[in-house]
């Protein structure tokens, strides 16, 4: 972003609709990007035709993709087939599926501080845990407690045995992967849905929402209080997230066709 506000640096024409993308931490001009089609695409932006990868494994929409934090090489996507794929740009084929959710998984989520773990969440309400190092391919754990779809999940980055949790059933909820029979705490409900939710990466305290309210907002988890609103879209906030360089900065998107920079007053405590 320079003194003119955000320039375009690149643009793909795709057939589908694209749900997610993600940047690799290994290539700095890759990213992948979940595609309407079924597909998952990798793309180089100092390229200006097709993607240099694809992989159409999923038979619906993929929802999410997420590069692993630490096993930088690996990349996860989800889908409204139920399933959930581990992928490796070198390899032609999926790694591993793992199928446990019935119904559309929205999330698939990497551990912050574990290389093979990761979390999901769908449309049967629940939340599971997984390891890519389990035999069976089947999750780790389970949790329940939403009373309706999830429809996004965050870890913790500095507390990694946490993480966030957002439903259509108007809450938000906070989980401990040590203790598997219920969230630590809940925020809600609300008038709408929350669409996303995204800790901060520079403090513990802060989680940011966006929602069907058509805002965006802060909450410091420890008082459930709201700090900080964005009311600036028409639309429905479908995403946000936050700079990993500038303490506050936060990006969102919306229904309304923008994309909106903004910086929210944040402590650092």
């Amino acid at each position: 972003m320079g003194p003119k506000g955000l320039q375009l640096r690149q643009n793909y024409d795709t057939q589908d609709g694209l749900f997610d993308l993600s940047w690799s931490e290994v290539h700095e001009n890759q990213l992948a990007t979940a595609s309407g089609d079924g597909s998952v695409k990798l793309w180089d932006i100092t390229l200006n035709s097709l993607p240099i990868a694809k992989w159409q494994e999923h038979k619906r929409e993929v929802m999410s993709v997420e590069w692993n934090y630490i096993a930088k090489t690996t990349l996860l996507s989800s889908s409204w087939d139920g399933s959930v794929k581990l992928w490796n740009p070198a390899a032609p084929q999926s790694l591993r599926t793992f199928a446990e959710h019935t119904g559309c998984v929205y999330t698939s989520a990497w551990s912050p501080r574990q290389p093979d773990q990761f979390a999901t969440c769908g449309e049967d309400k629940t939340v599971k845990l997984w390891s890519v190092n389990e035999p069976s391919g089947r999750s780790l754990m389970t949790f329940g407690g939403h009373l309706d779809q999830v429809l996004s999940l965050d870890w913790n980055k500095y507390s990694p045995e946490l993480f966030a949790t957002s439903s259509v059933d108007r809450t938000i909820k906070i989980w401990d992967i040590r203790n598997p029979r219920g969230q630590v705490s809940m925020f809600g409900p609300f008038e709408f849905s929350v669409r996303r939710v995204k800790f901060s990466p520079f403090s513990p305290n802060y989680i940011a929402t966006a929602g069907y309210d058509m805002s965006a907002s802060i909450w410091d988890v420890r008082t459930g209080a709201v700090t900080f609103v964005h009311d600036a879209h028409s639309e429905f906030v479908f995403g946000v997230d936050w700079s990993f360089f500038h303490p506050g900065q936060l990006a969102t998107c919306g229904w309304d066709e923008q994309v909106h920079v903004f910086q929210a007053p944040i402590s650092p405590n």
